[in-house]
């Protein structure tokens, strides 16, 4: 019998420099560094620079990425007016695939696949997606957009143009910490869909607006939305262990934010965020969503050890609570994602676009055969 992979699970579709991920130890290691490290040191845009050009920059070198950044957070004004026009209660997911998409009528170069060109667009990518998530939430709200500042960063930046004021250093940093873990993952189902649109030598922006129909759906960026719509209707800690049972007793239960097609244990980004939270919880003086958040793990915990199973938290799941704290509307979480995974998304495009195969991947036919044509008046 030809052997199915489904979900093309096992399935090795080429080879990368980009990231390595030890789902049993546990691992995450962006070009050589583990994602720890980088997490606790690296800035976005350094982040970025390693992903796109193999090194950690030079002071120079990050200096020219954010200078090449500074034009890139204006957007086009029929982009803005198309934002504007959505109808109240789209998707944020809806509204960032299509304006990206319409990103590509205002580039006169939008169909040029040489690296240099890619290297453009990415970066103007980088600051458009932002800018995109933050107008429209603040559009969707009753709010007037807020203009970019030049001199800030991507994390400072995205804070800014959603809030309307400057954000403070401790933001920015746990800002910057999230963008540097959600930037990649490898071959996660919304990079494998851009690689595999770009394989037709298709032009960047289709294979950007590919990827983003990809990550919206609740199996994959999706699920942190999933997760603080779940503790909304929770509502306290006392109703956290009921909600969890109910979840795990129906047909195929499962409780949002927890398991991983890669991780048998903890997701290391799900480490990362769990401390961002503690610790935002502590300065805020509002903890009811990581407590929440705690509970919710100590019960899976119970649960899957009486199953003899170990289902542990993904990065999704902390950085419900993380994004909640930080006022963002539940609707823009996974927009957030989007806009970091540009970074890794980006860098995939670049190695697919430099070596490129088209992607041909077969169905094993299992339907009838040998039917014979029937004229329709004759068909009972």
């Amino acid at each position: 019998m030809t052997e199915i992979h489904r979900g093309l699970a096992g399935v090795n579709v080429d080879t990368s420099q980009i990231c390595s991920i030890d789902g049993e130890r546990g691992e995450l290691i962006y070009r050589g560094y583990d994602i720890r490290e980088l997490a606790d040191q690296a800035s976005f845009e350094e982040v970025v620079h390693l992903l796109w050009f193999g090194e950690l920059p030079t002071r120079s070198e990050l200096d020219a990425l954010r200078d090449g950044l500074r034009p890139a957070f204006d957007l086009p004004g029929e982009v803005l007016d198309l934002l504007a026009r959505t109808p109240k209660g789209t998707a944020p997911m809806h509204a960032l695939r299509t304006a990206v998409s319409a990103l590509a009528a205002f580039d006169d170069d939008a169909d040029d696949t040489s690296e240099a060109n890619l290297r453009r667009v990415g970066t103007s990518l980088l600051g458009k997606i932002p800018a995109i998530v933050a107008a429209y939430q603040r559009l969707q709200a009753g709010q007037e957009p807020v203009a970019p500042d030049p001199n800030l960063g991507v994390a400072a930046n995205f804070l800014r143009m959603v809030n309307g004021e400057e954000p403070s250093d401790a933001a920015t940093r746990v800002m910057d910490v999230a963008l540097v873990l959600h930037a990649e993952h490898g071959s996660n189902a919304s990079t494998f869909v851009a690689r595999a649109t770009a394989s037709s030598l298709t032009d960047p922006y289709s294979a950007i607006t590919a990827a983003i129909g990809s990550l919206k759906g609740p199996l994959h960026g999706g699920a942190n939305y999933g997760v603080m719509q779940a503790l909304e209707s929770i509502g306290d800690l006392a109703g956290v262990e009921p909600y969890v049972h109910g979840k795990l007793a129906e047909e195929g239960g499962r409780v949002m934010g927890f398991g991983h097609r890669v991780y048998r244990v903890m997701d290391p980004r799900a480490t990362i965020l769990k401390g961002v939270s503690e610790r935002l919880a502590q300065e805020s003086g509002d903890a009811k969503w990581f407590e929440m958040s705690l509970e919710m793990e100590r019960v899976m915990d119970a649960a899957m050890e009486a199953k003899g199973k170990q289902v542990k938290p993904n990065v999704d799941f902390f950085s419900a609570s993380v994004y909640r704290m930080l006022g963002f509307a539940k609707e823009t979480y996974t927009p957030i994602f989007a806009l970091s995974r540009t970074a890794g998304w980006m860098a995939h495009l670049f190695e697919q676009y430099a070596d490129n195969r088209l992607m041909r991947p077969r169905l094993v036919y299992e339907g009838a055969k040998g039917k014979t044509f029937t004229p329709v008046d004759q068909r009972g």
